[in-house]
């Protein structure tokens, strides 16, 4: 190697050394102050769901009146603060360059702690990425970093938001760079989120005192690998793709009537309300809020516990999360998510008699993976919430539900960079809500030639089969 090689190599690594070590500091002190301000949003999340009791009255009374209070706060303080959170980070991070406003972090977490306590059918997840991205949008403009720096700050509070609420670091944080596009990771950042989020998930857990809840499901216990349980999860894959489509579906359908209804907007939410209060006392409480009691209860490995979740739970959680969504309330769409996988998953254990808390393990990862066009931070999480047995069999489940659900997501703003298969046409670098897929006889004439070609090897063999019996 000559003298100038040499300069050029120690000049490459010197400066990727500095690139490091930048960002390992930056990432870290970002996945503090978003571990640190979301676990104040979570400990009052808990607070005030413990409050319910106090009420002289049912809890979900109050939704009708806490959905006029949340679009109103809203509307009045923060408009990009509206729904689930999530899908305004994404689509700050592609057409803003991450610029969001601080005063999303108090809005976001009033609001959806209001949502929360009321009984609407949301999550904690994409308030949580919505108030890290936020925060790290304020220290970037505070410390005037350039565009390109503060895109990355707001991806990596992305992943300190989610890792911190999941209770899953490396998931979370993969998981806040994999939404942004489908079928592609921005390497750049892998390492600025990764930290992040282990750095918050360790201020959540080690100085919050954030508690989080890991599955033990045993199946490995029940089962050893055979050809009829692989047949079994690959029809699950099938199934938990269907699952995740009628999520993305209804929501939009909900969405669309909500948006069309030509009345004042508080009145719409006051509506909404009322519905959701009349189905509740016909159907119970069990699709409110958060429902962790009933994905704890689909995952168990107690048979009184997952044998006495209704088949039908995982239909009316999807209606009660679109309506409460639809007509305004805040908070986000994970948290349902996996309540409808795992409950989804209980079903179809059930119909193909299989271990019911792995298919309902199977069903949370998988439907997540559909809905939201993430799997490798699905099979991240598997092995994260349910072990390494589990890993194995979920990997096949995530990836056919995550093909099955198509050219869809609950985030339209995600870009498109891959198609998922040969016989759709779709505008690739789009968002995914403007793209089109268009069926291609391509694809079709490629199986048709290739079954004339074992056609025609079929026929020669039978011919020269029957050549050599004369």
């Amino acid at each position: 190697m000559t003298n100038k090689n040499l300069n050029k190599h120690l000049a490459e690594q010197t400066v990727m050394f500095a690139s490091i070590t930048k960002w390992i500091l930056i990432s870290s002190l970002i996945g503090a102050l978003v571990g640190a301000i979301v676990s104040l949003f979570l400990k009052l999340l808990e607070y005030c769901e413990n409050s319910r009791e106090l009420l002289p009255f049912n809890y979900y009374y109050t939704l009708p009146f806490a959905l006029v209070l949340t679009v109103f706060l809203i509307k009045k303080f923060a408009p990009t603060a509206q729904g689930h959170g999530t899908e305004k980070v994404i689509e700050a991070v592609h057409k803003r360059s991450g610029e969001m406003d601080i005063k999303v972090i108090p809005v976001k977490l009033f609001a959806t702690v209001l949502t929360i306590f009321a009984g609407g059918s949301v999550g904690k997840e994409g308030p949580g990425a919505q108030i890290g991205a936020a925060a790290a949008s304020f220290i970037a403009n505070l410390f005037k970093f350039s565009r390109r720096d503060k895109k990355k700050m707001v991806i990596c509070g992305i992943s300190a938001g989610f890792a911190s609420v999941f209770g899953t670091p490396l998931a979370g944080a993969i998981f806040g760079v994999e939404i942004l596009i489908v079928g592609a990771l921005m390497y750049d950042i892998l390492l600025p989120s990764i930290v992040a989020g282990f750095s918050a998930f360790f201020v959540a857990k080690m100085l919050f005192g954030i508690s989080y809840t890991y599955f033990d499901i045993a199946f490995y216990t029940v089962f050893d690998f055979n050809y009829a349980l692989i047949a079994k999860i690959l029809i699950g894959g099938i199934f938990f793709g269907l699952v995740a489509d009628f999520i993305i579906t209804t929501m939009e359908v909900v969405e669309k009537f909500a948006s069309n209804l030509k009345m004042n907007y508080m009145l719409k939410a006051f509506l909404g309300g009322v519905v959701i209060v009349i189905l509740t006392m016909i159907f119970g409480t069990d699709y409110l809020g958060l429902g962790f009691e009933t994905i704890k209860s689909a995952l168990s490995s107690s048979f009184e516990l997952h044998e006495n979740v209704p088949w039908y739970a995982f239909i009316f959680k999807t209606i009660f999360t679109a309506l409460t969504l639809g007509f305004g309330g805040s908070g986000g769409v994970i948290t349902p998510v996996f309540y409808i996988g795992a409950t989804s998953g209980n079903f179809f254990g059930w119909l193909v008699d299989g271990y019911i808390p792995l298919f309902a393990a199977l069903g949370f990862v998988s439907v997540l993976a559909g809905a939201t066009s993430a799997p490798i931070a699905a099979m991240i999480m598997a092995v994260e919430l349910f072990g390494m047995n589990v890993a194995h069999y979920a990997a096949l489940s995530i990836i056919i539900a995550f093909l099955m659900t198509g050219h869809r997501s609950v985030f339209p703003s995600q870009l498109l960079a891959m198609k998922k298969s040969e016989a759709l046409d779709v505008n690739l670098g789009e968002e995914i809500n403007n793209t089109h897929a268009t069926y291609t006889t391509k694809f079709f004439e490629n199986i048709t030639k290739i079954g004339k070609l074992i056609y025609r090897k079929l026929k020669e063999q039978r011919a020269r089969n029957k050549d050599e019996d004369l």
